[in-house]
């Protein structure tokens, strides 16, 4: 399997540190070394980095973790192929526009694809199960409110029917963004951190490497990383299961 990494953050952020740690379970702390992929939110726009290779032995990776710049809302990705070659094309995270925005969207697990619901206006160019759904995904959205964004709490209704049809046909761990909000699911495994006043100190568990956050960070900063797995020594907590929670301005947004 997969595992994921996300941020949201009330204001631009660096996900440095975490990166850092992240990319080493592509291939060095752990088995994920079939690609690697990252999408980054400079205001609006989505800039989309993916790799065929190990993340661990990538020095766009590298470069990446340590020079990345500062953004609200991140998705980061590295994998273990279960359906489709070792390709750029089926690497994530994997974008798509709707409402004037760039959706990005990564996923954790192993669907079946022959009991998936048929596509609609968007389509896969890739092979994964991973990208068949993301599309699913965005066309309950386009059908259900047309060209014009509705209220948060819509999108999240849409969103959550629309999984629980994917989740019955496998597991379904995944993270999805327009630039504004993290949209995430856990159907197996998934963990969340919040950082916020009065900020502490803290230690990767892939890599020697520690941080003191009141350093490096202001009074009203606040942000979530999630993971598929804690990536540090501090308190870890559990998503909820069978849930899409929305993650804004470095809070959580339960349905």
């Amino acid at each position: 399997m997969c595992q994921l990494l996300g941020m949201n953050s009330f204001k631009p952020a660096q996900l440095s540190f975490s990166l850092e740690g992240f990319i080493r379970r592509g291939g060095e702390t752990d088995e994920h070394a079939d690609g690697w992929g990252l999408a980054l939110y400079e205001s609006r726009a989505c800039r989309l980095l993916v790799d065929a290779g190990a993340s661990a032995r990538s020095p766009l990776a590298e470069w990446v973790a340590r020079n990345a710049s500062q953004s609200r809302n991140v998705i980061a990705h590295i994998r273990k192929a279960t359906q489709g070659g070792i390709s750029p094309d089926n690497c994530h995270p994997f974008v798509r526009r709707l409402w004037g925005k760039e959706w990005s969207f990564a996923h954790n697990g192993n669907l079946d694809k022959t009991r998936l619901d048929p596509l609609g206006y968007f389509s896969p160019v890739g092979q994964t199960d991973s990208e068949w759904a993301f599309c699913l995904l965005m066309d309950a959205l386009r059908s259900a409110f047309g060209d014009v964004q509705p209220a948060l709490a819509e999108v999240q209704r849409v969103l959550a029917e629309t999984t629980r049809r994917i989740a019955v046909c496998g597991s379904f761990n995944y993270m999805l963004s327009d630039g504004d909000v993290l949209f995430v699911h856990r159907s197996t495994e998934l963990h969340f951190l919040q950082r916020f006043h009065p900020f502490g100190r803290a230690h990767l568990l892939d890599c020697p490497l520690g941080i003191d956050f009141s350093r490096v960070n202001h009074p009203d900063d606040r942000m979530v990383i999630v993971a598929t797995r804690p990536l540090t020594d501090e308190c870890w907590q559990p998503l909820p299961t069978a849930e899409v929670v929305a993650f804004s301005e470095g809070r959580l947004h339960r349905a």
